[in-house]
Formats: structure tokens, sequence, C-alpha cells
């Protein structure tokens, strides 16, 4: 009886630790680099276990802003003990004063080692069109299974700072 209790005891409080250390990473951003070439800025994002079904990438006038909803997996014969992986992260690169991108030759591609790298050209003005999401650095055969996802097209939209819409991908 004391035994059970005491495992009962241990099982809440894994539980709990599990739980707010998945909703502390879910608050924090993402870990970002902004990089900067004579024609390109390149924002790479901390991506871990994402898939190109489960990240979306908008843009607005000074910032590239992504969204990753990862979906936990289900490992045969075993059970949650303590789920401390956040599933919603977010992120934002705050592109320099003045810049001016061509969102629709953006591409976002997701590499083999998780992390996401949005590559959008520098141009004249502001566009709104799609980003195009790659699995490099997958297996065919993995990019096979995620040919359905890896079609993604993330829609691409001017985004006030207050706006908590989210635009899905398909």
């Amino acid at each position: 009886m004391i035994r059970d209790i005491g495992e009962s005891v241990g099982n809440a409080v894994l539980d709990g630790v599990g739980r707010i250390a998945g909703r502390t990473q879910e608050r924090r951003p993402l870990p970002t680099d902004l990089l900067e070439s004579d024609d390109a800025y390149l924002a790479v994002f901390d991506a871990p276990a994402a898939s190109a079904g489960d990240v979306q990438v908008r843009f607005s006038e000074d910032a590239v802003h992504v969204r990753i909803d990862r979906v936990r997996d289900h490992h045969e014969g075993f059970e949650m003990r303590a789920p401390g992986r956040g599933l919603a992260l977010d992120g934002q690169a705050d592109l320099p004063d003045g810049a001016r991108v061509d969102p629709e030759a953006a591409t976002a591609t997701l590499t083999s080692t998780g992390t996401l790298e949005v590559r959008v050209p520098k141009a004249d003005g502001p566009d709104d069109e799609p980003a195009r999401i790659s699995t490099a650095g997958k297996t065919d055969a993995e990019r096979d299974a995620e040919s359905s996802e890896s079609n993604v097209e993330s829609a691409v939209e001017e985004i006030d700072d207050g706006d908590d819409t989210r635009t899905g991908t398909s």
C-alpha cells in the first residue's frame, strides 16, 4: 500500500515536471540565427523533430515568422512518464531596418540535422506568395513518405504584431 502511494506520487511529480518543462519550451522563442549575403537573408531556426507538415512560415515587412506544431510519436510498449517536450514552438527572425524582401522567391528547407533554413531574397518590395518547404538531407524513403507533406506551401501574408492567427499547411 505505501509502495503504491509512493509510486503514484512519483508518477505525479514526473508528469508535473514534464508538463512544466514542455510549457516552458513552448513559451521560449525558437533559437534563431539571421545571416545576410549580397542578395538574400538566411534565417536558421532550431526545428527539432519537425517534419515539413509541421512547419508554417510567414513574412511581415520586418520579420520571418515560424511556427512548428509537432506531434509526439507513439512508441509501442511504452507509456508516457514525463511529457517534457513542447509541441507548439514559435520563432521570429527580425530583418534589419529598411530591409526589403521577395517572399515570392523565399524557400524554407528542413534539414536532416533538425534546423529550418528560410532563405529570403532581397527585393524592391514585399510580395504575398508561398514559401516552399523541402526536406534536404532526407532519404528517398523519408521524402516519399512525406511526399504529401512535402508539397506544402505555407501561406505568406502580412502579419500584425498582435495577430495570433496562424495560416496552416496542408
